[in-house]
């Protein structure tokens, strides 16, 4: 390159402008392309020279696949393809020591994992297995953690993970005292960051095992350790100690903590907690103030107006219809429901005692529910207060409260009629009852509890046919009503359509598992349909519900009975003694078994015991005397005639037995026995005597009677019948010629009472707006259905 630089000569020195003109020809533009070095420089893709023997370091683009040594000239190859494939990448040694530690800590996470998924499906036994498997194999991996590097380099994220499931499976198994063991490791151990909150949960064990001074003192320990700005964490905390307080019997503590959580972040739970505590130390004035702190919770959902279409737009109308029934909606309506039920129960708690009569409390808590967002509240603590008004036996009351909504809207006056014609029902007003139950059907047509009681005021006048169409109107209305479903299984048993029936009981069963009347009306259809072992197998699931009920019990031996297995009737006729030793019926037939059986000893007990409860019937009195007889006891059965005799002087069988009893003994008492005999035998001829003559001279009128004495005749049989009442077949008393003898030898025919009563075809009723206070109790199974 130096060869086309030209150097001022030295005698030109002295020129100021000499070499002006001259410039180095390699900024000559013209002639570039001419410069073959410059072309082929072009030519290039790196810009540079031909070589000139030393080579340009190239450090910028090292990077780019150039290496210092590189050759000028060299092809262009930054991604090193010419250099052949890559070598193969290095077998994984799965035997090395870091390898096994990596799947020992999988395999664990794993195990923690599938412990969690089992708790949530339930399957807690599973759930704690895994949990201890874990367990074993995270000591495994520490030790080989300790053995290959330092201890600084152990996972304790993994340990604190594995000893909280242990101790969380220990827990939902009721394994406290392991569980508060494991706890102990993690929160004593210094390492683990946020351990201290964990005593929240040592509290909450201790808490169920009702040891409350450890609770109170692990929940101070957590709060101590949770720093102020956990403001939520802070308040759960609290609101336990408040609740371990009441348990405790510490009010006045329990008030302060929820005083101090309705003051920073009020809440509907620590609000109701705060009315209990006031309500236990009976202090009305804090009860009123807490009542009215409880209502101004705020609930924070939207209103209903969102989920109304403000216009036709088909668009937002399908976003409408989308989030009408998604899980947010679901949630705000399970928190509206919950905040009803505390406003409620707090306000049927405080009314009887906030004022001077339950029923200025109530009228109170009413003002306050109406001047609150709860507005809709208020006509449901009216219907409360008449539902007391029933508890107090105060009818009138009730009725005047609830007849005060005939002209609120459509929706309350439907409930409040509906309770009214519960209400007249129950005491026989059918007429009233069947207008009100018109006035709730007429206010709102889709009330399936005021179908159900208009079917019954119909089914109480006899028009099956009508009240079957009300019953299914109430099922189609919501297939949920299981007072409309039992009452038309009644019905179509009333009118003697016995497959319909049972199809509606056996539907009836599938949603009341352990209803004792619909296992009874199943068994009872059965036996109308003359399947006495289908009847038995429901009856016997009847008394797994209901081991107690002695005509259950009964009924079992009736069937028994009637199919000749002695021993099993005898077993379930014993048991139902056992527990109602007054069934008349039910005792008959035990005396008249063991009379049977040759055991009059043992028959004795069960006469007498009938002779108590029916004092004024001689034939059980006759029957004692009779086993004493049989059993060779001829004192006894001497004495107890002569009791017998005092007591029903003109009982001629008495008088017979005395006879032949004084006369085998040779007592002289005889002829005194016989004369009175004697007279009473012809007492008994003239008397029938004159009823003979009184029937002949009556036999005109007789005839004209026939028709109407007849049908009396059928109604008393039909009445007989239908109640199912047989009078058991004792053996016949001895006659005059055989005293030691029964002068016939009957079978064994027991009786069983129809166990719902006469009136078990009284349907059901349904009263609207029924809480969980307002259950009336159910009574044996002997007794009519109460309605709901």
């Amino acid at each position: 390159m130096m060869q086309n630089v030209h150097l001022a000569p030295e005698s030109d020195e002295d020129d100021l402008y000499s070499g002006y003109n001259d410039y180095n020809p390699t900024y000559d533009t013209e002639e570039l392309e001419n410069d073959t070095g410059f072309q082929q420089a072009v030519r290039t893709s790196h810009g540079r020279r031909p070589p000139d023997g030393i080579s340009r370091p190239m450090t910028a683009v090292r990077a780019a696949g150039f290496t210092k040594a590189a050759l000028r000239g060299s092809a262009f190859d930054p991604l090193g393809q010419s250099r052949g494939p890559a070598p193969p990448l290095e077998t994984k040694n799965e035997n090395s020591p870091e390898e096994k530690i990596r799947q020992l800590e999988k395999k664990i996470n794993e195990l923690v994992e599938e412990s969690c998924i089992a708790n949530s499906c339930g399957d807690l036994k599973l759930a704690l297995e895994k949990a201890k498997d874990a367990g074993r194999k995270e000591r495994v991996l520490v030790r080989q953690r300790e053995q290959v590097t330092t201890p600084e380099n152990i996972n304790l994220d993994l340990t604190y993970s594995v000893l909280f499931n242990l101790a969380s499976q220990y827990s939902a198994n009721e394994m406290y005292a392991e569980a508060l063991n494991t706890y102990q490791v993690i929160v004593k151990n210094k390492m683990f960051s946020n351990s201290g909150r964990l005593k929240v949960n040592m509290g909450n064990i201790y808490l169920k095992q009702r040891n409350y001074s450890k609770a109170i003192k692990f929940y101070r320990m957590a709060l101590d350790q949770i720093p102020s700005v956990h403001k939520e964490m802070r308040i759960k905390i609290m609101q336990n100690i408040g609740v371990t307080f009441i348990k405790t019997g510490q009010y006045s503590d329990a008030i302060n903590s929820f005083e101090h959580i309705m003051s920073m972040a009020p809440n509907l739970k620590a609000g109701f907690n705060l009315i209990l505590s006031y309500f236990a130390i009976g202090d009305q004035e804090k009860m009123k103030k807490a009542f009215q702190k409880l209502i101004a919770v705020p609930l924070e959902i939207d209103d209903d107006d969102k989920y109304i279409s403000p216009s036709d737009d088909p668009h937002t109308n399908l976003v409408i219809e989308a989030i009408k029934n998604d899980h947010l909606r679901q949630m705000e309506r399970e928190r509206k429901a919950m905040a009803e039920k505390y406003i409620m129960t707090a306000a049927k708690l405080i009314a009887p005692v906030i004022e001077t009569s339950f029923a200025v409390g109530y009228d109170w808590c009413v003002e306050v529910v109406k001047a609150s967002q709860y507005v809709e509240l208020a006509n449901d603590l009216e219907i409360n207060k008449a539902i007391t008004y029933l508890r107090q036996k105060d009818f009138n009351q009730a009725v005047d409260t609830l007849k005060m909504f005939e002209k609120k809207d459509s929706r309350v006056k439907s409930a409040a009629a509906t309770n009214l014609s519960f209400l007249y029902y129950l005491e026989n007003e059918f007429a009233q009852a069947s207008s009100y139950a018109d006035l709730a059907v007429n206010s709102d047509r889709y009330n399936p509890s005021a179908l159900t009681n208009k079917g019954n005021t119909v089914f109480a006048n006899g028009d099956f046919e009508k009240a079957a169409e009300f019953y299914k109107e109430a099922l189609r209305n919501d297939s949920s009503c299981t007072e409309a479903l039992y009452n038309i299984g009644l019905t179509y048993k009333k009118l003697n359509r016995l497959d319909e029936a049972l199809e509606c009981f056996l539907k009836l069963h599938a949603i009341l598992r352990n209803s004792a009347q619909v296992l009874y009306q199943i068994a009872n259809i059965h036996e109308l349909m003359e399947d006495p072992n289908q009847a038995i197998e429901w009856l016997m699931q009847l008394i797994s519900v209901v081991p107690t009920d002695s005509k259950a019990l009964s009924k079992l031996g009736e069937l028994y009975d009637s199919e000749g297995d002695k021993s099993q009737a005898f077993q379930y006729y014993y048991e139902s003694y056992r527990y109602f030793p007054s069934n008349v019926e039910v005792i008959e037939w035990l005396g008249a078994y063991y009379i049977d059986t040759q055991f009059c000893e043992k028959a004795i007990q069960y006469f007498e015991r009938a002779s108590l409860i029916q004092p004024t019937q001689v034939k059980w009195q006759l029957m004692v005397a009779s086993c004493f007889r049989r059993s060779g006891n001829y004192q006894k059965a001497l004495d107890t005639y002569k009791n017998i005799h005092r007591k029903f002087p003109e009982n001629v069988d008495c008088l017979r037995f005395l006879v032949r009893l004084c006369t085998d003994i040779g007592l002289k008492e005889v002829q005194e026995y016989a004369t009175k005999l004697k007279r009473l035998e012809k007492m008994k001829e003239i008397r029938e005597q004159r009823i003979k003559s009184g029937r002949d001279g009556s036999g005109s009128s007789r005839g004209k009677r026939e028709g109407s004495a007849g049908s009396d005749s059928g109604q008393n049989s039909s009445a007989s019948s239908k109640g199912e009442r047989l009078s058991a077949k004792l053996r016949a008393l001895p006659g005059t010629n055989e005293p030691y003898e029964s002068s016939s030898n009957k079978k064994i025919d027991a009786s069983y009472v129809d166990p719902l009563g006469p009136q078990i075809e009284r349907p059901k009723t349904a009263a609207k707006k029924r809480t969980d206070e307002d259950d009336f109790a159910d009574e044996e199974l002997g007794d009519d259905l109460l309605p709901e």
